[in-house]
């Protein structure tokens, strides 16, 4: 059954992936992308289903207008898949914006009000990308890692974490992702494990690995949960897989390890249900 996504951060890495298994599948996708030309090249001649919208994720107005069913108002989407972000700057050993993801989901949730305010009807389940390392519960990095997580991320993971109480907190449905340290290149034969974390209870299933690629990622979430069916992850916060990669770090580790992407954890407002595999 054809359905209806939102996707804010599409024009590169896991959002991108996503949309275009999604677009090829026939589902109607709307991006919203500050320079739509960015998808030019992947989209040499754009199909009908997929409508790309100028504007900043920021921007409540632009925000809006991606939010509800093409030629029907009154309803909202089927699912957003949430994974803006701002560029490194090492000179301040953070991002250029440091608050980009929470003002994002700020936003996101202020045009879901205003929509309903006036009129519109329907849950979207909400998909934002956020980052291992930033658990309240447990480690879900490898001690290798916890130097860098700690220096180097520690304003983006600041910045993610804000935005996941907000989402938490809103009474959406959502499914947040924690991908752990992304790596160039994908690994199509590769199998994908889940952890399962609660935002109130701890860790159900813990899952500690280093790297995956965004394609891998993006791959993931279209098949199991935006081309899936969403009441069945409705209840839960984040999730965590897994693939085989080559070496991390070059030399420092010479064999093959598995590598962990994402957490997943009941939302407090419903309960639990099946684990997809």
């Amino acid at each position: 059954m054809s359905k209806t996504f939102a996707f804010f951060g599409a024009s590169t890495g896991c959002g991108l992936a996503a949309l275009k298994l999604a677009v090829s599948a026939g589902h109607t996708c709307i991006a919203l992308l500050r320079d739509p030309s960015k998808l030019d090249a992947h989209f040499p001649n754009q199909p009908a289903n997929l409508i790309l919208q100028p504007g900043n994720a920021h921007d409540v107005t632009a925000v809006s207008s991606c939010l509800t069913v093409p030629g029907n108002d009154t309803q909202l989407v089927d699912a957003v898949y949430f994974s803006i972000g701002g560029k490194l700057d090492m000179s301040k050993m953070g991002l250029d914006d440091p608050n980009v993801c929470r003002k994002g989901m700020a936003t996101l949730l202020e045009a879901l009000g205003q929509l309903r305010a006036h009129g519109a009807q329907g849950r979207p389940l909400i998909v934002p990308m956020s980052s291992t390392g930033i658990s309240d519960h447990a480690r879900d990095v490898p001690l290798l890692f916890i130097p860098m997580y700690k220096l180097l991320l520690a304003q983006p993971h600041k910045d993610k974490k804000a935005m996941e109480d907000l989402v938490i907190k809103s009474g959406e449905r959502f499914v947040v992702l924690r991908p752990s340290f992304f790596v160039e290149g994908d690994k199509p034969g590769n199998a994908i494990r889940v952890g399962i974390e609660d935002p109130k209870t701890g860790v159900e299933k813990l899952a500690v690995g280093y790297t995956i690629s965004r394609e891998a990622v993006g791959g993931w979430v279209y098949q199991h949960i935006l081309n899936g069916d969403a009441s069945q992850y409705s209840a839960y916060f984040s999730f965590q897989v897994c693939q085989w990669t080559g070496y991390v770090f070059l030399s420092l580790i010479p064999t093959p390890i598995r590598a962990i992407a994402t957490v997943r954890a009941r939302s407090a407002l419903e309960p639990a249900t099946g684990l997809p595999q």
